[in-house]
């Protein structure tokens, strides 16, 4: 088990705030424009290059590095004479403080910085980004707070100014000493960002499998946990099905009403599942797979029933909301499931559910398997212990479940049996995090 050791964690929560104003719509009309055609302009003047990614050959005694193939890769213009001559082209038609062409510009080039890394990644098609949602980021060089009144002045022209006040509405209380970041303008709200840093003492590493039905994680000070995810399939499925018969008869409002229910209840359960999981877990880090869904929804490398089943489970928004919370940490997900923990033997093929080392003979679990594996590449152990003492490093398994009512976690009756697993015995204790005390 890891000792003691201080993180900090970052945190931001963002809240929107009702505002009736034409001044901003007028202001998003114009930032738009401006975006887009700093866009444009970037596009026209991006160079193509070709890059050869090197191939590594490894032998017994050497490992060989050689170029085998090219692709041309888009590098924009990043010289200050270039961004310089920009900015003063976008000057000229500007009625607003000129802190909002430099807004443009640095969205502009995220956008484009965006767009090039999913090029690059095959994700993206070679056409120009087009901005489509109405919306203004502002500089943080255009505000000014008053964390006593509780008020935002946003400057809009020299001289000219938007006021947005936080002070008694609802989550006032809950960013209480936190600070403002860069706002975003809509046409009837503004989102305000605040910011929170506070060390952590972290005391243990919970290490996360995520599959379809459940999330099974690892931490020598409890042992195995397993959180059923089946409830939020099964709401999913059935909201399928709901939006599928609508749309089979055409009733477009009554599809987009099952869509919006479908994303709120799906907010609701991760929400709950974050919070529960965050206040069973104190003072933790969090280990989870960087997956990358994309892959798993592709044409091309998955089946069209497996795409339908991975896309259904959120693993990305569970681990952001986590985030939120406590510390959450990302690792490579290769070989979790096909790597043995305790002598480091890697298996060509996974073909069922129980993995067995040729080596050493250990079996267990792949999705135990897989939790163990992440904790030891986080913590960068070596491997398990040897057999006789494994039962005492792995304790007992935890189970735990999410209800779409209620507040508090409450632990269940323990079941006095040994956990699942041919390595593992002790209690296996079930917990439902959101069932009323």
């Amino acid at each position: 088990m890891l000792g003691n050791s201080l993180k900090t964690l970052e945190q931001v929560r963002m809240y929107s705030i009702q505002v009736s104003d034409s001044r901003v719509r007028e202001l998003i009309s114009w930032y738009l424009q401006a975006l887009q055609r700093t866009i444009d302009i970037i596009w026209e003047n991006i160079e193509w290059r070709y890059v050869f990614p090197r191939a590594e050959r490894r032998s017994e005694k050497l490992k060989v590095t050689t170029p085998y193939y090219k692709v041309k890769v888009p590098e924009l213009p990043r010289s200050s004479a270039f961004k310089k001559k920009l900015r003063d082209e976008l000057m000229r038609d500007c009625p607003y403080a000129r802190h909002w062409v430099d807004a443009v510009i640095r969205t502009a080039y995220s956008i484009m910085e965006s767009w090039r890394k999913r090029y690059i990644k095959g994700k993206a098609k070679k056409t120009k980004p087009r901005v489509k949602r109405r919306f203004a980021r502002c500089k943080i060089t255009l505000m000014r707070m008053d964390y006593e009144r509780r008020i935002i002045r946003i400057t809009l022209k020299p001289g000219e100014y938007l006021t947005v006040s936080w002070a008694g509405k609802w989550f006032a209380g809950r960013v209480e000493s936190w600070r403002v970041g860069e706002v975003i303008l809509k046409d009837d709200r503004v989102l305000i960002p605040f910011k929170s840093t506070k060390v952590v003492e972290v005391r243990s590493v919970v290490a996360w499998d995520s599959n379809e039905l459940s999330l099974d994680g690892f931490s020598p000070v409890t042992g195995f946990v397993k959180v059923d995810l089946r409830p939020l399939q099964s709401m999913k499925i059935v909201y399928e099905k709901k939006k599928a018969v609508a749309q089979s008869m055409g009733k477009r409002e009554i599809y987009e009403k099952y869509v919006k229910r479908e994303r709120n209840r799906e907010k609701d359960y991760i929400n709950k599942l974050a919070k529960g999981l965050a206040s069973l877990f104190p003072n933790a880090v969090h280990v989870f797979e960087d997956l990358e869904k994309e892959d798993l929804l592709s044409r091309k490398k998955t089946a069209k029933s497996r795409r339908k089943r991975n896309a259904r489970t959120p693993w990305k928004l569970i681990q952001r909301k986590l985030s939120e919370k406590v510390l959450v940490v990302k690792v490579s997900p290769k070989n979790t499931s096909r790597a043995c923990p305790r002598c480091g033997f890697t298996v060509k093929t996974q073909v069922g559910r129980v993995f067995k080392c040729p080596r050493c003979g250990f079996e267990m679990d792949r999705q135990k398997l897989a939790s163990i594996n992440i904790y030891i590449r986080y913590t960068k152990m070596r491997g398990l212990p040897h057999s006789n003492d494994l039962d005492e490093w792995v304790r007992g398994k935890l189970r735990v479940g999410v209800t779409p009512s209620g507040w508090s976690p409450m632990i269940w009756a323990p079941m006095k049996r040994g956990s699942e697993g041919s390595e593992t015995k002790g209690r296996e204790t079930h917990i439902n995090l959101y069932k009323a005390l």
